[in-house]
């Protein structure tokens, strides 16, 4: 991570970019004013419109490079194929333009974002944000945040990116909940973002906490909120190395696997495989 000295948040203006899911998100922001917010359910074609969407930006809103404060980009998790085009993309406009380049999580731009859009919501205790992206196979990306106060106060990490189970998600997230003292307990858990697939896990983790607000809340990923992330980073003097950014991959590809599996056999040899089983077997 590069360092560099602070600016007013105010003063910045950052474009942000993220491929992560079926939405290509894209936003202009200033400070807290949004200039220009782009969201285009391109199916996952996101390789054919990403620079076009960037050059509309920047037109319609009479913004040339040289103006920007960085480049925000969604780092994943995600779709594989189509975070890689957002952290391609950012890093050659950041070295074209040499700009500082900031990574965020797209999990917790969703998660934020839902929460942001919740308008003059306060609450008393904490509200867990849980955002998740379907992985396939009743896999979740996934997270969670803790939100405090109103949309403008406390935000806070809680959980890694990974990938989860679905159902074993559910189960961790209610005993963590019910293990709580009342007064520690989380006002509500909001499951944010991708349901369709996971709409009965979310109605289980209700039954799970009945003494818990449990809300499952659609949500399509927005450019301003990776930006919001963005330029709490690039305030703070942060920037990233854009040569070496890479994505947040979470798993290895299937492909990725087998390589490694058949790497490791050849490096170990004939009958090694049988060996390492038993020595498994053996703890």
């Amino acid at each position: 991570m590069i360092t560099r000295a602070p600016d007013s948040k105010e003063d910045l203006l950052v474009l942000a970019l993220d491929t992560s899911t079926a939405s290509l998100a894209a936003a202009l922001v200033r400070g807290d004013e949004v200039l220009r917010d782009i969201q285009s359910l391109a199916e996952r074609n996101h390789s054919v419109h990403t620079v076009s969407v960037v050059k509309s930006l920047l037109t319609e809103c009479g913004i040339q490079p040289e103006e920007l404060a960085g480049i925000a980009i969604g780092q994943g998790p995600g779709s594989y194929t189509g975070m890689r085009i957002a952290v391609a993309v950012g890093k050659t406009l950041a070295w074209v333009w040499q700009k500082p380049l900031v990574g965020v999580s797209s999990l917790e731009a969703l998660g934020y974002g839902a929460w942001q859009s919740a308008k003059n919501r306060v609450t008393v205790r904490p509200v867990w944000i849980v955002p998740i992206m379907d992985a396939r196979r009743g896999q979740v990306y996934t997270s969670s945040f803790e939100a405090a106060g109103s949309t403008q106060g406390s935000w806070k990490r809680l959980a890694k990116d990974g990938i989860r189970m679905m159902n074993d998600w559910a189960d961790k997230l209610a005993a963590d909940a019910c293990s709580l003292e009342a007064a520690s307990k989380p006002a509500a858990i909001w499951v944010v973002g991708e349901l369709q697939l996971h709409q009965a896990e979310v109605d289980r983790l209700r039954s799970l906490s009945p003494d818990i607000e449990v809300l499952g809340i659609p949500y399509v990923l927005e450019g301003r909120s990776v930006a919001a992330l963005g330029l709490a980073r690039l305030a703070a003097g942060e920037s990233d190395e854009a040569h070496t950014f890479i994505p947040n991959y979470t798993q290895l590809t299937e492909a990725e696997v087998k390589l490694q599996e058949r790497t490791a056999s050849l490096r170990q040899g004939p009958g090694s495989a049988t060996e390492g089983a038993g020595t498994r077997d053996g703890h």
